[in-house]
């Protein structure tokens, strides 16, 4: 893919790095729960809130994110998050107990709950629209590298140091998206946005997923008639149903309810939440199950998904001009059927599993169905709204993925039959593993489903509202036609 200046280049060099900070530590930590979990001595739910400690925090206030950078400023917002980011990573790397590895990732997830909607506000922001499909979908392939290399990554760094080198290491890469964010990225935001905070959406929306999620992850020890647990998730209920009233009576809310008028960018969250929550259990239960049941040490678990990687590198972006041509519905609905048969051949993988022929297989084809699926659905979840609301677009699409990915891990064991036992042992966790493949399967069908009833074949977007762009900051990128060849 070429750009028409260097200053495109610099700004998807940007948003990608910021982007696979959060992406990375969604998944790298993963490959580590084992090797955490003897280290610090913590137990199933230990080690699943150190999964959703930091996805709570992150679903929880994406939408803010997003409002934020819409109001104050989306490079101001996405500098904040990334430093965010940085120094509760190096808390998560000197965290001498599992209570404060929890703490320092709800921290984490604050950072990438400002960054993340940021990077692609930006870009929606910052690229000519002739030219943000191909634009989106090269930061959807790069940008989803991340998640998908960090089981390898994580692998690597506990097989050569210590679980603590996968916190560490996002340090200098944050330095280095500083560094470029500064110099090379427009500033831009929404004129008409309001300047003041919707606490009680906040604090609602808070409530509910981080009810649901203490409830449905203490459920499996402490049972589903514990009070602690009843009561928590009538906390998530409660607090998701406030969320919604509070957002209908509020004069300038987070989450203004009149964007999901829009047919295609409802289809597109519903699609968004069914897929990220088949891809929350597969990253977490896949990489568990390599090592824990089929015998592979932490650094082969982590290479078992590379392909994904390699495959997103150099397909997601094609796939987005595809989409562009033919429209989204078809790769979006083609992409989670395939993930759906992959996920059925991976949930095959048990003990004595040989790499090329039982995990290699199902991981590639995995791999082209999320190629094929994720471009066209983040351009059709930004690109269904103006331009003004490129913050906010971003921030949904992004809540949505993170609450799901969150409530998966937090339900998905207990809905595969962990009971009270643990995910680090081989006979507790393989048929948890095998029953969970097959649900994952049933949600990217229905994602597939959703898509071809929901998306239409061509976006028509609302008559945009121009963002402001600071006079001081680099050129938005326009089509230059002298320039293009």
């Amino acid at each position: 893919m070429r750009y028409r200046s260097a200053a495109g280049r610099w700004v998807l060099l940007a948003t990608v790095l910021g982007s696979s900070l959060a992406f990375i530590d969604s998944t790298v930590v993963n490959i580590a729960l084992p090797t955490i979990g003897q280290e610090l001595g913590a137990d199933a739910a230990g080690l699943q809130w150190t999964v959703n400690g930091y996805a709570l925090s992150l679903a929880s206030l994406v939408l803010l994110g997003g409002s934020l950078g819409d109001r104050f400023g989306r490079k101001r917002i996405f500098l904040t998050g990334v430093t965010w980011f940085a120094a509760a990573s190096l808390l998560c790397g000197l965290a001498p107990s599992i209570e404060l590895l929890v703490a320092a990732r709800i921290l984490q997830g604050v950072g990438g709950a400002l960054l993340t909607p940021g990077a692609l506000a930006i870009l929606e922001a910052s690229f000519d629209p002739e030219d943000r499909a191909r634009a989106i979908g090269a930061w959807s392939g790069l940008g989803g590298i991340g998640g998908a290399l960090g089981p390898f990554l994580g692998g690597w760094l506990v097989e050569i140091g210590s679980w603590r080198w996968i916190f560490l290491i996002n340090v200098p890469v944050a330095a280095l998206v500083l560094w470029v964010a500064a110099r090379h990225v427009p500033e831009s935001r929404n004129p008409a946005a309001a300047k003041s905070f919707d606490v009680a959406g906040l604090i609602c929306g808070a409530a509910g997923l981080g009810g649901l999620t203490y409830g449905f992850t203490a459920w499996p020890a402490d049972g589903p008639g514990d009070p602690v647990v009843l009561a928590s998730l009538a906390v998530g209920v409660v607090g998701l149903v406030a969320f919604v009233l509070a957002e209908r009576r509020s004069p300038h809310p987070m989450l203004p309810l009149g964007i999901f008028r829009s047919v295609a960018f409802s289809g597109a969250n519903a699609v968004t939440f069914l897929v990220y929550a088949a891809n929350g259990g597969v990253f977490f239960l896949v990489v568990l199950n390599l090592q824990v049941v089929a015998g592979f040490n932490p650094l082969a678990g982590g290479l078992g998904l590379l392909p994904i990687t390699v495959l997103m590198l150099l397909l997601s972006a094609r796939s987005g001009a595809l989409a562009q041509r033919v429209g989204p519905r078809i790769p979006m609905t083609a992409g989670p059927l395939v993930c759906a048969a992959a996920l059925l051949w991976l949930s095959a993988i048990g003990t004595g599993a040989s790499y090329p022929v039982d995990v290699l297989p199902p991981v590639i084809l995995f791999g082209l169905g999320l190629s094929l699926l994720v471009a066209p659905l983040t351009a059709t979840a930004l690109g269904s709204l103006d331009d003004s609301h490129a913050g906010i677009a971003s921030g949904v699409n992004n809540a949505v993925a993170r609450a799901a990915g969150l409530l998966s891990v937090a339900v998905l064991p207990l809905a595969a039959g962990i009971g009270a036992g643990s995910l680090t042992d081989a006979a507790t966790l393989a048929p948890v593993y095998h029953t969970a493949m097959l649900i994952c399967a049933a949600l990217m069908t229905g994602g597939g489903v959703l898509a071809w009833f929901l998306i239409p074949n061509r976006l028509t977007k609302p008559t945009p509202a121009e963002s402001f762009c600071d006079p001081c900051a680099p050129p938005l990128l326009k089509r230059d036609p002298a320039t293009e060849g």
